[in-house]
């Protein structure tokens, strides 16, 4: 299987220098650099290691910016992979285990957490052993904080996290909509959850390949919110609602208990602790048309598919 790994960097020059080699060394995969507008060493660092360098004149969100490289590139793998994550050897080779079955979409790794590209900045640690949305519709990162040698075990989850995700092409094809694979308009956060969300409805899995071994800086997890832009944490706020507008079925009746309890707690922390996320709320109206109609089009979409039951909480096996 041939593999396209989509290396992204927007100024992130000084960890590209890592992270790329580890790229490049990973046997069957061609390796093109995303430059998002950098004004940085990120070319100089592509350059140097011959590896293909696609710049954008202007900086775009993450989700442009990988939906450009993923229409501009071919192979019928596509790894997504941030500058910050620094794969381990043999990693390609695991994971690209998990898209034997034809039915997967997609491969979460054990992502481990590091403070640099060093060894000596490594914890021991998890940092996402694949993605989870629980019964209130939000997503976290699984098993995050647990010791590095947990889930040990290969099995099905929710979705890839967008730092390093394996993707089979023909899905990702499948999962377009508007034209587009991850929402532009979702700008960043999240839009991994809501193309994984999308790929459930339509009947694709993903699963968990823990011998898939990657070190990833984390620049938005729960040990790092607080610490987050304003603008940040209501982005990630606001695109729980509109991923609900356009993947939830009727089915959400079932959990409307726990969604409530969640919409009425996170009102209250907005209003006594952040209330710039008041401004999420609005945030999401004005795009709520956007949202309507691609959930009408994956409704098209859908029509002659048995409906899949969309595992909210599953977690990898610890």
């Amino acid at each position: 299987m041939e593999t396209q790994i989509l290396l992204i960097s927007a100024d992130h020059g000084h960890l590209l220098e890592y992270s790329l080699p580890a790229a490049l060394a990973q046997p069957g995969a061609e390796v093109t650099v995303i430059d998002n507008a950098s004004s940085d060493a990120t070319p100089a660092v592509a350059a140097k290691h011959g590896a293909r360098h696609m710049r954008l004149e202007n900086r775009v969100s993450w989700a442009a910016a990988n939906n450009v490289a993923i229409e501009a590139t071919s192979g019928d793998a596509v790894l997504l992979l941030n500058a910050d994550c620094f794969l381990e050897p043999g990693f390609l080779e695991a994971a690209g285990r998990g898209l034997d079955d034809p039915g997967v979409a997609s491969v979460a790794p054990r992502l481990l957490r590091t403070n640099g590209p060093h060894p000596a900045g490594r914890l021991d640690s998890i940092d996402c052993a694949g993605m989870v949305v629980d019964r209130r519709r939000k997503n976290r990162l699984g098993g995050f904080g647990s010791p590095a040698l947990a889930y040990d075990t290969p099995c099905e989850v929710f979705g890839a996290d967008g730092a390093a995700a394996l993707y089979r092409r023909s899905a990702l094809d499948d999962c377009r909509l508007q034209g587009q694979v991850l929402d532009e308009g979702m700008e960043s956060w999240a839009s991994d959850v809501d193309l994984a969300w999308r790929a459930r409805r339509l009947g694709w899995r993903s699963v968990y390949e823990p011998a898939a071994l990657a070190y990833h800086v984390r620049s938005y997890s729960p040990s790092t919110r607080k610490r987050m832009p304003e603008r940040e944490r209501r982005i990630q706020f606001r695109n729980r609602y509109l991923m609900m507008v356009k993947n939830d079925t009727a089915a959400v009746v079932r959990d409307l208990l726990p969604i409530a309890a969640w919409e009425v707690a996170s009102f209250g922390w907005a209003v006594v602790r952040e209330r710039h996320l008041l401004g999420a709320y609005g945030e999401a109206a004005r795009r709520l048309p956007d949202a309507l109609r691609a959930r009408s089009q994956l409704r098209r979409r859908l029509r002659g598919r048995p409906p899949p039951t969309i595992p909210f909480g599953l977690e990898a096996i610890r």
